[in-house]
């Protein structure tokens, strides 16, 4: 073979394998972005539950650092996701990918903007607010959705106040409902609604 076209052969084939250093790794499917991507959604959504609605993440902003001796690349970058009352939450994360295994670790995320501190000086007007007529309201959506449904628990201490759209009281909490007589009881999540002035419960949501 003429020795510049295997130099240049040469020169292509190591251009292309350092282009593939965030190619998907056997097993996993995933490049070492996605997989971090993956990891920190799922660790927002578990950080921070209903509030998080929508996991994004901006591609123009991630950051590879591989690392010189080892099977490790550092990834860094930005996202946001959607809380409850509809505004973006900025964040920043990092996260480091094993190359060899797929696997990822030391996943950390940290909001960045100020929806969280918008959230924090909101204050309910309480005055007309009644938690009895949620769950009330809560209790027929349950009836009317298991039409033999037996005994209805609600837990007082996880009942949680937060900012609504347009400009509502939203309050959430967590039960136990027998669907029918006899059955075992499951746990179950609810959402009420309230318009802020007068108190009236505009809609109710339940998970089970």
């Amino acid at each position: 073979m003429n020795a510049p076209l295997h130099r240049a052969g040469l020169a292509l084939l190591l251009l292309c394998a350092a282009s593939a250093a965030d190619a998907a790794q056997p097993g996993t499917g995933k490049t070492a972005g996605e997989a971090c991507e993956s990891a920190v959604a799922e660790t927002v959504r578990r950080m921070r539950g209903r509030d998080a609605q929508e996991v994004r993440f901006v591609g123009a902003k991630r950051a590879l650092s591989p690392a010189p001796h080892g099977d490790e690349t550092g990834v860094k970058g930005e996202g946001r996701y959607r809380g409850v009352t509809g505004g973006a939450v900025p964040f920043s994360y990092s996260c480091a990918f094993n190359t060899k295994t797929g696997a990822t670790h030391g996943v950390v995320f940290k909001e960045t903007g100020a929806a969280l501190a918008a959230d924090a000086l909101w204050q309910p007007d309480l005055a007309n607010l009644s938690p009895e007529a949620c769950e009330t309201a809560t209790a027929a959506a349950l009836k009317n959705k298991y039409p033999r449904v037996g005994r209805i628990v609600f837990d007082s201490a996880s009942r949680a106040l937060r900012p609504a759209p347009n400009a509502r009281t939203g309050l959430e909490g967590q039960g136990a409902v027998e669907r029918a007589p006899g059955m075992n009881s499951i746990p179950f999540s609810y959402r009420c609604e309230f318009e802020a002035r007068s108190g009236k419960v505009v809609s109710v949501q339940t998970t089970d």
